[in-house]
């Protein structure tokens, strides 16, 4: 068998599985790695034993927490396989995932059909240009509509949708699948676990439908092969393999997207989806050239996938193992990294070696020498890398475009119950810290309590449970709390003159600061507030330029009205001094922190807080109750439509705040028949009443 450095990079897939939760994203994984040979017994979620799931609260939840690379071989193809997240609270799972592969799988319930996280991830994917397949699962359900799920994801995700396999029979019913492009039945032997297939002509009874389904299938593949379409204008055979190169075409440039289906639990249709991931995915030679950009310029640069090019690439997240120490999960895109070399940081101009490189299976590792292009694995030794972080071999400068995280939400205090568990307490969110980019640690200014926050109460639950048992360090907790943020709403400008003599050394500076309010949409991506500098030398010398925006930034993190970060403010340099003998570096940063800290108190500052995405699909005769029950909280209909003949589909607004405890309310207010998910999607200024009450509960005063 290959190995990741041996497999010609045609034969790689880099693949992710995304879903949302409970559409059986891990299971599906699980009969990937039991027909490819790598398993020999396959474990079920339900039993907590699946090879993925390999965390204790993933087990004791039955739900992926974690994503997990793993390996395995199909035919002559090698695919990677990262089995990510469903639920919201672990999206930077996702985004991290979704960033460094070639390919994805969206699996869909057949039953659910395109449920509310299925849209974030599918976005997620669309952000990063990810081709991908659609997997509909459980076709054994009661209640599975294969063309129904179809029908949702056109109107929901793609229009570009279209099956390549048709379901014989569903439900208690559901005895195989067609493959369309072959026109051949597969029958999956129960007694083998699905393990041996039977492949006979297509049933009479659903011969007609099949070749339906299939003239629909060419019909629009013929936009991506002339030679199809000519054979299918002229009425001609269609040989097996002009079809499976139009698909291909259509999937890799995202303008088509296969539709596979199955049921994982009942062994049904793996083999074809398996077919699918090699046929129509696309191996890194296909995706081509990356685009980073040049550190200083931030010209674009074009980097090939040749192993033996420039060594690029990109950390995409830290793990720390109680065995190992700290491991970093690369993805390479152009040269080749061996073991006992050397790398440098682009990001922060620090080299290290690497000590070993591992292929991840998920929780079990193999020693490698080396990874080359395409080659996604884990490397030992590192102090200095992290997510995001872009590594080359010091001959080429260059950085990789960052990922994108939503902002934490929610934080709660947390102490060491004994005096001893302070430093290993420290020491376990410095780790937790490193691993997940969602999760910040800080300490609140005024009553110095350590607070914790990140992207839900399932998440800060985790992060606690984790502390318990992997670090052994025993927490006291508070009630979780919505982190708020500053903006300001008015335009002002700010000076300030520094002198002052310090251990008998003169100090001085005078700069002047406009700041105003920005609207979110004309902030660039990832940036909180906008820094311009638009003064001369001959007023301040570029030397201090720097130390001047770093004190701007900093001075941002600690608002006037709850010490909170202060967003969406622009702020211009518009005057300053200097003097040759005593400007110095300290005068300048003390000068601009005491200028932005008064120019925020004088524009009016406000409160803003975080506004999630709820979505509820909820039974007909519960939607009345429902709705009142959302506008109670504050909340802003954006979408209500039809989820199928029974249930509607609610999407709404609601600031978190008024959404603790929702899932005890919901349940009351629909019999437990409703299903909901929250997601964040912005922070919005609070109404004058709620900001009172907030100013009234931190400070103790009423403005």
């Amino acid at each position: 068998m290959d190995t990741d450095a041996d497999s010609p990079l045609t034969k790689i897939r880099n693949i992710g599985i995304m879903a949302h939760i409970d559409a059986g994203k891990t299971t599906t994984t699980e009969r990937i790695l039991f027909y490819t040979g790598y398993l020999h017994k396959m474990g079920e979620v339900h039993d907590g034993n699946t090879f993925t799931d390999w965390m204790e609260q993933e087990r004791e939840r039955g739900i992926t927490i974690t994503s997990a690379t793993v390996t395995c071989y199909w035919n002559t193809y090698q695919i990677n396989i990262i089995d990510t997240p469903g639920h919201v609270d672990f999206t930077a799972e996702v985004e991290r995932s979704l960033r460094v592969l070639d390919g994805a799988i969206g699996i869909f319930c057949a039953v659910g059909g395109v449920e509310p996280q299925s849209e974030t991830v599918w976005n997620q994917a669309n952000r990063y240009r990810v081709p991908r397949l659609a997997y509909i699962n459980k076709m054994d359900r009661v209640g599975a509509d294969y063309f129904h799920t179809i029908q949702m994801i056109r109107e929901r995700l793609t229009l570009n949708a279209y099956p390549v396999n048709m379901p014989m029979g569903r439900e208690e019913n559901f005895e195989g699948v067609i493959d369309l492009i072959t026109m051949q039945a597969y029958y999956f032997d129960p007694l083998t676990f699905g393990y041996e297939v039977k492949q006979t002509t297509i049933p009479e009874k659903y011969l007609e439908s099949a070749k339906s389904m299939r003239d629909e299938l060419l019909e629009k593949v013929s936009e991506f092969s002339d030679e199809l379409l000519m054979l299918f204008l002229e009425g001609e055979e269609i040989p097996v393999s002009v079809l499976k190169e139009a698909i291909r075409k259509g999937t890799i440039s995202s303008q088509f997207v296969p539709v596979f289906c199955g049921s994982s639990l009942k062994n049904k249709g793996i083999q074809l989806l398996l077919d699918g991931i090699c046929d129509f995915l696309p191996s890194p030679l296909d995706i081509g050239d990356t685009q980073g950009f040049e550190p200083v310029t931030h010209n674009p640069v074009n980097i090939s996938p040749d192993p033996k090019g420039p060594l690029v690439a990109l950390a995409f997240k830290v793990q720390i193992d109680k065995y190992i120490g700290r491991l970093v999960y690369i993805r390479v895109y152009s040269g080749t990294l061996k073991k006992g070399g050397s790398f440098v940081n682009q990001t922060n101009g620090k080299k290290e070696r690497v000590s070993r490189i591992l292929q991840m299976m998920s929780n079990r590792k193999n020693d490698l020498d080396c990874l080359h292009a395409g080659d996604i694995g884990a490397i030992v030794g590192s102090r200095f890398l992290i997510t995001g972080d872009t590594i080359t071999d010091g001959n080429f400068e260059v950085l990789l475009s960052k990922m994108h995280f939503p902002d934490t939400v929610i934080s709660m205090a947390i102490e060491p119950k004994t005096k001893a568990d302070q430093e290993n307490l420290d020491i376990a969110l410095m780790r937790l810290e490193e691993e997940d980019p969602t999760f910040r640690v800080h300490t609140d200014k005024d009553t110095g309590q350590t607070l914790i926050s990140g992207m839900g109460e399932l998440h800060l639950e985790v992060i606690v449970d984790r502390l318990r048992r992997e670090f052994g360090v025993a927490v006291n907790q508070g009630n979780p709390q919505v982190s708020y943020k500053e903006t300001i709403t008015k335009e002002v400008e700010a000076e300030e003159v520094f002198q002052r003599e310090l251990n008998g050394k003169g100090n001085y500076a005078y700069v002047k600061f406009r700041l105003s309010p920005i609207a979110l949409k004309d902030l660039p991506e990832d940036a909180k507030n906008i820094f311009v500098n638009k003064i001369s030398e001959d007023k301040i010398p570029s030397e201090f330029w720097k130390p001047i925006e770093e004190a701007v930034f900093n001075a941002l993190n600690d608002g006037p009205l709850i010490s909170g970060n202060v967003e969406r403010v622009h702020i211009e340099l518009i005057d300053g001094d200097y003097n040759p003998v005593d400007s110095n570096e300290l005068a300048y940063r003390i000068a601009t922190g005491i200028a932005i800290s008064k120019g925020l108190r004088d524009a009016s500052p406000v409160i803003m807080e975080p506004i999630m995405l709820l979505t509820v699909i909820a039974p007909d005769e519960f939607v009345g109750d429902i709705l009142n029950d959302i506008n109670a909280k504050r909340g802003k209909i954006e979408i209500m439509r039809r989820d199928n003949e029974f249930k509607q589909e609610i999407v709404a607004e609601v600031p978190l705040s008024e959404l603790f405890g929702y899932a005890t309310r919901i349940r009351s207010l629909s019999q437990g028949r409703a299903i909901y998910t929250l997601e964040f999607k912005k922070y919005e200024i609070c109404p004058v009443q709620i900001q009172n009450a907030i100013l009234k509960r931190i400070r103790g005063y009423v403005e």
